[in-house]
């Protein structure tokens, strides 16, 4: 069989990209080494819950046309992110609002939280920040930085806030309303039954096939610059990878860096609400997960039932899923490498987050894909990573 495309990975990017391919008569196949499509937004149901298997996934954005894309994919409900903060027996609202100043401080007005959070910032006197703890402290101040950001960062990153660079938090959103939305788009929402039928509404007519590797599955054939699957039977003129970019390189360069996540799922039987809230983050270091998710508040059930996830960040190492790229100076030097690699490969594109390395919102990840796939039908991609998901 002759494909115009090999999809590798049956994730958003890819479930995107192949649909458009498909759309204007081209014929692709896509693989998964996982047994289920729909990467890691992949839902699947307990007792009648659609549970997120790889942590939470609320959908969000500011771009009118991805809203109108998903919404042709599925019935979305009104599902609005407000996370809350545990920290020791006190309990806040997230994100930085003024719900959680008058819980913190006592306080009622904006005009006595700002000059609550200016006093504090004014008194550590930092100028230039070396680290990510003097950046958080000279944007919100000791008691913010203590209690909601400290513990759940050095959690989330594996490392003493000390030592992070100060370019990760770039910016801390802090509000001077009564405002718990977490997200500022005006689209949001969960896709009702979960995010499986979505993509599998994109790979409708495709040919999926799941536990497939690509190292197992396919190799270039060197005179046409095109790849043949192992039996031969197969060809693909061209192939979109959307796994990790240095694997694909075979770690020639060295290994990029990631953060990986632990997930202990828990089936409560008998008990219709354990935490009154979709995700409630657990800000002390001292406790080992930094949230728990509570899905059936996802879609507003009223199950007898309910399915909790506590969400453990871990040390990636090779054989482990890897979930957020480590961006910090010595890690953007070398995927520049890998890039450069990339943009020499013929018929071979590379896109999503771990074909880029590169952390990627939902919505951003459609774009990308949709750009990429516009590209490619136009004959004007000159390059062979997925463009920038941002204008």
């Amino acid at each position: 069989m002759k494909y115009d495309y090999l999809i590798v990975g049956a994730g958003l990017f890819g479930a995107v990209f192949a649909n458009e391919m498909k759309k204007a008569g081209k014929k692709c196949l896509v693989i998964d080494k996982r047994g289920h499509i729909a990467g890691n937004i992949y839902t699947e149901e307990i007792n009648g819950i659609h549970v997120h298997k790889y942590g939470a996934h609320i959908f969000h954005t500011s771009d009118k046309r991805v809203w109108q894309y998903v919404n042709e994919l599925a019935e979305f409900n009104n599902y609005i992110n407000s996370p809350v903060a545990v920290y020791q027996d006190e309990l806040y609202n997230l994100p930085f609002n003024m719900n959680t100043f008058a819980k913190m401080w006592n306080i009622r007005t904006p005009k006595e939280a700002a000059e609550r959070i200016r006093a504090q910032i004014a008194d550590l006197n930092i100028t230039n920040p070396s680290n990510l703890e003097e950046q958080a402290l000279s944007l919100v101040g000791t008691d913010i930085y203590e209690k909601l950001v400290k513990g759940y960062t050095e959690k989330q990153w594996g490392r003493d806030c000390k030592e992070l660079p100060a370019f990760i938090i770039k910016r801390l959103p802090v509000r001077f309303t009564f405002d718990n939305n977490y997200f500022n788009d005006p689209y949001q929402g969960i896709p009702k039954g979960g995010y499986t039928g979505m993509v599998s509404k994109l790979l409708d007519g495709i040919t999926v096939k799941l536990h497939t590797a690509w190292k197992d599955y396919a190799v270039k054939d060197n005179k046409t610059d095109t790849y043949v699957t192992l039996d031969g039977k197969d060809t693909f003129s061209k192939v979109l990878y959307t796994g990790m970019i240095d694997e694909f390189f075979d770690y020639c360069e060295g290994a990029l860096e990631y953060r990986s996540l632990r997930f202990e799922t828990e089936l409560l039987e008998g008990e219709e609400n354990y935490q009154g809230n979709a995700v409630v983050n657990y800000t002390e270091r001292e406790i080992p997960f930094t949230r728990i998710i509570e899905h059936k508040h996802f879609e507003f059930g009223n199950q007898p039932d309910t399915v909790i996830t506590r969400e453990y960040p871990k040390e990636w190492n090779k054989g482990d899923e890897p979930y957020y790229p480590v961006n910090d100076d010595k890690n953007a030097v070398l995927y520049q490498k890998y890039a450069a690699l990339a943009s020499s490969q013929k018929n071979v594109l590379f896109g999503g987050r771990l074909g880029q390395y590169q952390y990627y919102d939902m919505d951003k990840v459609i774009l990308a894909a949709l750009k990429l796939s516009e590209g490619e039908l136009s004959d004007s991609s000159a390059h062979r990573l997925a463009p920038a998901a941002n204008p």
